[in-house]
């Protein structure tokens, strides 16, 4: 298993000039090794677990990380998570040190799992990821959710894929 490696992505399959398509292939039951791998986290606000200002923070943070040149040309992560019913994780996988931002690390194993369906399902997914991890002999640690396009861009794809990630 290599180290701080994601699957490639195509970047430039990107037909509504926003979110690329994203190609399941390689993400489905894939295990992922990071060692004190780079992230800036972020937090969004949130009612009863709806996000109200997810657009703004991550419109900002991807601002910031493309101005320190700390986007992936392979591909990208964004691994996210409820903390509570009023707030929200989002780690951004990056190359580098990015200014005026939180920075932090990941270091651990965490296994995947592709789900496709609407936003709403995302309990029942975090549920699957328990399963799986059990099933694979491991115990979840967190789980987070890394959607792979925006609401627009799914529409316009016509399918919503989201990737599980469990810390195993």
């Amino acid at each position: 298993m290599e180290t701080n490696v994601l699957p490639r992505m195509n970047m430039a399959d990107a037909p509504t000039g926003c979110c690329p398509k994203f190609d399941p292939t390689g993400w489905d039951g894939r295990h992922l090794h990071f060692e004190d791998k780079p992230f800036v986290r972020a937090s969004t606000r949130a009612l009863m677990h709806i996000p109200l200002n997810m657009g703004k923070v991550f419109t900002r943070v991807q601002k910031h990380i493309e101005e320190a040149d700390a986007q992936d040309p392979e591909g990208y992560l964004v691994l996210s998570r409820d903390l509570s019913a009023t707030e929200g994780e989002h780690l951004f996988a990056v190359t580098g040190h990015v200014p005026d931002e939180e920075m932090t690390t990941l270091s651990g194993d965490f296994m995947t799992r592709v789900f496709e369906g609407p936003y709403p399902k995302a309990k029942d997914w975090v549920h699957d990821m328990e399963i799986a991890a059990r099933a694979a002999g491991h115990e979840a640690k967190r789980i987070f959710m890394f959607y792979t396009t925006c609401p627009k861009c799914a529409k316009a794809y016509g399918q919503n894929y989201v990737v599980g990630v469990a810390e195993i």
